[in-house]
């Protein structure tokens, strides 16, 4: 029979005292960075595992974070937040927690699900994300004091609590100036139905640097629900008209490869901008702003860990710039 690995075991094996093993598994913000990764190493070496029921009698908590995982929607956009969640998965771990997974349709049955979650395994914090008008999730944690980040605005209050966001906004803008100077004028904006807090933001950069240019936007801003197929129709009927936009910025991968597809349909030139930068935007040339989702991920963990310690008084929401990324279809 193989010989039980013990903390005593890792801490000879990393060259460590067990109090810092401890540390490492327990707190492991108050242990220096290149001795915790030591200290990873020889777990993993090992096959270390914590008895997770002794480790939440002594310290109080379950060093369980809980965060919703979304429907893969078209298979393009839903990407994005896949990324998110293993970027938020990686940094958890090496702060010493792990990602409980659950999934919900609706602001109601997700508050449902937090009620069987801290029932059953009792998280210390949640990670939301799909931030919007009206969110009734944000404000069930709140009451109840529960540790809570979002990745995305709390877009009717932002000072309402602790989030990370990515610049929408600064993104359409970055993408609207590069078909500028590209030569275009006529530079139409595709998003969605009004109402949508991430939408509306990414419209106003369009209409901020449009506006900054001179330029007129008049019948250029348009919207439809994100699906390829709602965008090749709403594209195919704006090409129809005179005149037409020269070039689209669209407020997601999903839109821009339908308004692509409409434009090669109708056989008329159109530069077209998406967002998000997913697989989808890379493998057939499509200019896309790119979201810094791993940033992401590591500023949530670091907010609710602060959170968790007691010590986020001076903590501050955190707006994080994205990054426009030129290809063929511009």
């Amino acid at each position: 029979m193989a010989e039980k690995v013990t903390i005593a075991t890792v801490a000879k094996y990393a060259g460590v005292s067990r109090q810092t093993v401890s540390n490492v598994l327990n707190t492991p913000e108050v242990v220096r960075e290149e001795t915790r990764r030591k200290v990873y190493e020889a777990v993993e070496a090992l096959g270390y595992r914590v008895s997770q029921a002794a480790r939440q009698m002594r310290t109080g908590r379950s060093r369980l974070i809980a965060t919703r995982i979304e429907s893969t929607g078209d298979g393009i956009n839903g990407s994005v937040l896949d990324r998110f969640l293993h970027a938020l998965t990686e940094t958890a771990a090496r702060s010493g927690y792990r990602v409980i997974l659950y999934t919900a349709a609706d602001d109601e049955t997700e508050i449902a699900t937090y009620e069987d979650l801290l029932g059953t395994y009792q998280p210390d914090a949640f990670v939301l994300a799909s931030t919007h008008h009206s969110d009734t999730r944000t404000t069930w944690l709140a009451e109840r004091g529960l540790p809570f980040v979002t990745f995305g605005r709390p877009w009717d209050a932002p000072d309402r609590h602790l989030w990370v966001d990515v610049d929408g906004a600064a993104g359409t803008a970055a993408a609207t100036r590069h078909l500028l100077e590209a030569g275009h004028e006529r530079i139409g904006f595709l998003g969605w139905p009004s109402g949508s807090g991430v939408g509306d933001d990414r419209r106003q950069g369009w209409l901020r640097a449009m506006t900054a240019a001179g330029q007129d936007t008049t019948g250029l801003d348009h919207a439809c629900l994100d699906t390829v197929a709602e965008a090749e129709a709403a594209v195919g009927a704006l090409l129809d008209r005179d005149p037409a936009p020269t070039a689209l910025v669209c407020a997601s991968d999903s839109l821009a490869l339908g308004a692509m597809q409409a434009a090669r349909a109708l056989d008329r030139p159109l530069a077209v901008t998406g967002f998000d930068d997913t697989p989808v935007a890379r493998a057939i040339g499509l200019t896309s702003v790119s979201q810094p989702l791993e940033e992401a991920a590591a500023r949530c963990v670091r907010l609710l860990t602060r959170l968790l310690d007691g010590e986020a008084e001076a903590e501050e929401p955190v707006l994080l710039q994205p990054s426009l990324v030129v290809r063929d279809t511009t």
